[in-house]
């Protein structure tokens, strides 16, 4: 009986292509869980489509994707796990606030360097003590230079009124010119040193201002430090607010306003800001800080005088004041009492004295920024024996040699300002045309004081003190 062949088979028993195919197929049908997966998340489930000679030599692996040869098979992305990706949510939102507020600090604040605005922004954002351990390392290797001459001559700056003059019939109450300034012991006077000379206009036929140059002490002779001796009786004194110190929002330009610029003759720095300054800000009926009783004063009244004392004993709150600038405590002392604002009533005054402790900074009362045996760039104002006051900055100086400065001043009380040669000014003003305000420019009274000689004739971050020619 003949066998008869089954249809797709050879007579061998030889499968078919039919048949290979057919087994492909079951073949694919029956793969693992797991190698199916894995297909699918290369991107294909076709078996067709894998790299033949990559099947051959391992036919449990899926294929790579696509049917191009030598092309490496993408590799399975790992989920991260979710913690991961809220840290990093958190971390990119702490870094993004302190950008925003960096930036903004850098476009908005006015009148200051690129430099002078990221110390202002460390400041404000509790960086201070970073910052100023970094400004005490660097004053500490890069201190005034000892001994030698100064490199310049003092040139005193004469602000003639541009215009018309006119007669005085009388000369207005005045206080008495000062007595020269004595020079540090073994130093050899330059040209003009310590020798106060006129400078500003006349108000009634009085001197408003005199000013002198003198070596801060008998090692850094180099340096030639300015005083400024200022007449109440002639001058009135005005405090400005900054556009960051004190703070607050106030009816007053932080800039001498445009209409007043006629009558200005010198302007000068307040004192720290208010966050270091161990004391408060008052003006025109506004308490911005808290005033400390104890803490230095720089009083201004509404008659246009001025004083320094220290508040709650020589200086206290009444209807006539204007303004009340605190800043740490006094670095000269009489013990109270007179001289009043003004020298009026006129009063015998205790001479002035070092404040004890002022060497060593007890309780740093004097600033805890450079420390007060770094010799920088410092600024005081104070009030002599008849009331007069007193400016006096520049560099090479320490706390206890500013004290000495302004002692030798004729002060009787004092009280360290700002710190830092970018904070301290001072210039006089007067217009190159006459009766027109636009035309007033300033003159530094140290020319190698860092800030502009124009400052204060626009918007300042710091609060400052005008001084006005007086209307007799």
């Amino acid at each position: 009986m003949s066998s008869t062949t089954p249809p797709g088979s050879d007579s061998d028993g030889t499968e078919t292509p039919s048949d290979s195919s057919s087994a492909a197929s079951s073949s694919s049908a029956a793969l693992d869980p797991l190698t199916a997966l894995l297909r699918e998340v290369e991107g294909t489930s076709d078996p067709a489509s894998a790299d033949s000679a990559t099947a051959s030599q391992n036919p449990n692996l899926p294929p790579p994707p696509g049917d191009t040869k030598g092309k490496r098979r993408k590799k399975a992305r790992t989920p991260k796990p979710r913690w991961l990706k809220i840290t990093a949510l958190v971390l990119a939102l702490l870094l993004l606030l302190p950008t925003i507020s960096f930036t903004n600090a850098m476009i908005t604040t006015e009148n200051l360097s690129f430099a002078e605005r990221g110390a202002e922004w460390m400041r404000d954002n509790h960086l201070g003590g970073v910052l100023n351990t970094v400004e005490s390392w660097w004053l500490s290797k890069n201190q005034p230079k000892e001994g030698g001459e100064p490199d310049r001559a003092i040139d005193v700056p004469r602000n003639a009124d541009a215009g018309p003059t006119t007669t005085v019939k009388s000369i207005a109450p005045h206080l008495p010119a000062p007595q020269n300034v004595q020079v540090p012991e073994g130093v050899t006077p330059v040209a003009n040193e310590g020798v106060w000379q006129p400078v500003g206009p006349l108000v009634g036929g009085a001197q408003t201002m005199y000013t002198t140059q003198v070596r801060p002490d008998s090692v850094h002779t180099s340096i030639l430090d300015g005083l400024v001796w200022i007449d109440p009786k002639l001058v009135n004194f005005e405090v400005f607010p900054g556009t960051e110190e004190p703070g607050g929002k106030w009816a007053k330009p932080s800039q001498v306003p445009m209409d007043r610029r006629l009558s200005l003759i010198a302007a000068f720095n307040g004192g720290f800001r208010m966050d270091d300054a161990k004391g408060g800000f008052y003006m025109d009926g506004v308490t911005q800080r808290p005033l400390r009783d104890g803490a230095a004063s720089f009083v201004t009244y509404s008659n246009g005088t001025a004083t320094v004392g220290q508040w709650g004993r020589d200086v206290t709150m009444t209807p006539e004041v204007t303004a009340v600038r605190q800043n740490l405590d006094l670095i000269i002392d009489n013990g109270g009492g007179p001289p009043n604002p003004g020298g009026v009533p006129a009063a015998t005054a205790a001479p002035g004295a070092l404040v004890p402790g002022l060497v060593d900074n007890v309780d740093g009362k004097w600033g805890a920024t450079f420390g007060n045996k770094v010799y920088a760039w410092r600024s005081a104002v104070g009030v002599t024996a008849d009331g007069a006051i007193v400016y006096g900055y520049g560099d090479g100086l320490s706390s206890l040699s500013l004290a000495n400065l302004m002692l030798r001043a004729g002060c009787v009380r004092a009280m360290q300002l700002d710190i830092n040669t970018v904070w301290t000014t001072f210039n006089f003003y007067n217009s190159t045309r006459f009766l027109d305000p636009s035309s007033v420019e300033g003159t530094k009274l140290l020319p190698e004081s860092f800030k502009s000689a124009n400052r204060y004739l626009s918007s300042d971050a710091r609060d400052f003190v005008g001084i006005f020619a007086r209307t007799l």
